[in-house]
């Protein structure tokens, strides 16, 4: 029993050796910015966890189309929506002064496309448009508040859509998740405890697609490194302000094994430059971590 309690607090020490290295490199990525950044990390096969304000409750801004796409996904799932249902797109649901590559490529309406496609130009590349049109499909924010709770997910709130928090700049803060229930929700998700595994390698594949944020979690890793992620961003207000620059992201590595990780960079005086940088730093190290 004795030589038990001694091989426990050997794993202890060693695994609290391991955060403190990663905790050091990664408070010097952030030391002196001036920005609130929370940062949390779990390896999906050793259990492995990590945080840095991973209870700080931040805005999500778009990471939040990856919530909204699962609760859309279980309405399909339960045979109650269809991806190859059509959608109408007219001048209503195709707002101006938003970002919208579903707009730009059906600019006049008068249209109607698969459900799929607007799930997939709303992760993808997160299409401000769509989203609204993937929420008011389901019922609102609320629906996907009930579905996100019902699936023991904490530390996540939604109540406002895109077209809301383009009018109020103080919206977004109360559309928030810490990083922590982000990393969780991935885990569940690629556990297959969120959707039907149809639906779970649907999404997965269409957050492998993603084509935003070039220059944060993916930017240093290896070429070809498979990365299902979604991005978020505010942009400034007019005080120079930074309310959020976010990324989700599950990682696939070399081995075969898998991490998620979540960084959001909230109330930043700093530039999208420096934001971004920080992002993409502490991907780097986390990545250097695991593959050590």
């Amino acid at each position: 029993m004795k030589k038990l309690g001694w091989f426990l607090l050997l794993i202890s020490t060693f695994t609290f050796a391991q955060n403190s290295a990663l905790q050091q490199k990664i408070n010097s990525i952030i030391k002196d910015k001036k920005a609130t950044v929370g940062v949390s990390v779990l390896g999906f096969e050793n259990g492995f966890t990590y945080n840095k304000n991973g209870d700080k409750k931040l805005p999500m801004q778009s990471v939040f189309k990856f919530h909204i796409a699962a609760a859309v996904l279980n309405f399909v799932d339960k045979g109650k929506l269809s991806l190859d249902q059509k959608i109408v797109l007219d001048k209503s649901n195709l707002l101006e002064n938003t970002w919208s590559p579903l707009r730009d490529k059906y600019p006049n309406g008068g249209v109607e496309v698969p459900l799929s496609e607007i799930i997939e130009f709303t992760v993808a590349k997160s299409d401000n448009n769509g989203c609204d049109i993937l929420l008011k499909l389901i019922g609102g924010t609320q629906t996907v508040q009930k579905f996100i709770d019902s699936k023991g997910i904490k530390g996540f709130q939604i109540k406002y859509n895109e077209e809301e928090m383009h009018k109020d700049w103080n919206a977004q803060y109360q559309n928030y998740s810490t990083t922590s229930s982000a990393v969780q929700a991935l885990k569940k998700f690629y556990d297959g405890k969120l959707l039907s595994k149809k639906s779970t390698d649907y999404l997965m594949k269409v957050m492998i697609s993603t084509s935003t944020g070039l220059n944060k979690i993916v930017e240093q890793l290896p070429k070809n490194t498979v990365v299902a992620r979604k991005t978020g961003a505010s942009g400034k207000n007019k005080d120079g302000l930074t309310g959020a620059e976010n990324e989700i992201a599950i990682i696939t590595l070399p081995n075969g094994k898998h991490y998620a990780l979540a960084v959001f960079v909230s109330n930043s005086m700093e530039t999208d430059a420096v934001n971004c940088k920080m992002i993409s730093d502490i991907s780097k190290t986390v990545w250097d971590y695991f593959n050590k």
